[in-house]
């Protein structure tokens, strides 16, 4: 059992992708692999980066879970900011035999850490659920730039920002997949419990084979709904993440879980 402000990687596996998981801080230098969701940061700049923890739970990782990430661990709660280390670090991560993400496929990072991607405005299912899976799983904080399809290429270079869901980019469409699928390949996320089932909901609602999953129709009425609700790309992804949140969880959880009219009323009151 972990100590004191720790936890266990399987305790953070599970919260990784929902949105009660913590900002995963990865203090390693220069790492060819990443924890999903982490957010690489140097412990002797925590000064500079602390400050933007304020009000949010935090769970550091280093190498082997050593005085590194403890004392990180311990300046962040000197500051009033909620943060465990990572029990055993990141080679527990790996022992462990969970995910991870090839750091070399995603884009550079801003001066704040974050990454940026840019496709076509107004999107309605692979551009919302591609958003939600980076957000959710490689960068929390990444930025998500919606443009006209001819702009796409121009603003990548000049922002340096992955163009995704166009044609002829590493992050589009493959065939029947969509790119919702591709990412969850490349990035190493299949091994989520939920996720696969998600790709194909999604699969079936971007491709109009509302037939592939019982789910699909739904999510591709959704939608559309959302799009006709906003006018504001950016204001129908946050409205987006909450229902994705929502279908992953239920592709995670609760797929056994059934409701009609009485499944909510106690058994008593059922019974003929």
């Amino acid at each position: 059992m972990p100590g004191l402000n720790v936890i266990s990687v399987d305790t953070l596996a599970r919260l990784i992708g929902t949105n009660a998981a913590p900002v995963l801080i990865d203090l390693r230098e220069e790492a060819t692999e990443l924890i999903p969701a982490a957010l690489p940061r140097r412990a002797e700049q925590m000064i500079e980066w602390a400050g933007g923890l304020s009000g949010t739970s935090v769970v550091v990782a280093c190498e082997g879970g050593g005085e590194r990430g403890a004392g990180v661990a311990a300046y962040l709660r000197s500051e009033g900011i909620s943060a465990e280390m990572l029990d055993g670090g990141f080679a527990a991560w790996r022992a462990a035999g969970l995910p991870l993400v090839d750091a070399a496929k995603l884009p550079k990072r801003d001066e704040q850490g974050r990454t940026t991607w840019v496709t076509r405005a107004r999107p309605k299912v692979d551009r919302i659920a591609c958003p939600w899976l980076i957000r959710r799983f490689i960068d929390p904080r990444a930025v998500f730039l919606f443009v006209a399809p001819a702009e796409v290429a121009g603003v990548a270079e000049r922002f340096g920002a992955a163009p995704f869901d166009v044609e002829g980019v590493f992050w589009g469409h493959r065939g029947e997949l969509c790119t919702f699928d591709v990412m969850v390949d490349e990035l190493g996320l299949a091994g989520f419990a939920g996720l696969g089932r998600l790709a194909a909901v999604v699969r079936g609602a971007d491709n109009g084979t509302l037939d592939l999953t019982p789910q699909s129709a739904g999510l591709a009425a959704a939608s559309l709904g959302l799009s006709r609700m906003h006018n504001e790309d950016q204001a129908q992804l946050e409205d987006g993440m909450i229902l994705y949140d929502a279908l992953y969880r239920w592709c995670r959880d609760a797929i056994e879980e059934t409701h009609d009219a009485t499944s909510h009323v106690p058994r008593s009151r059922t019974k003929a």
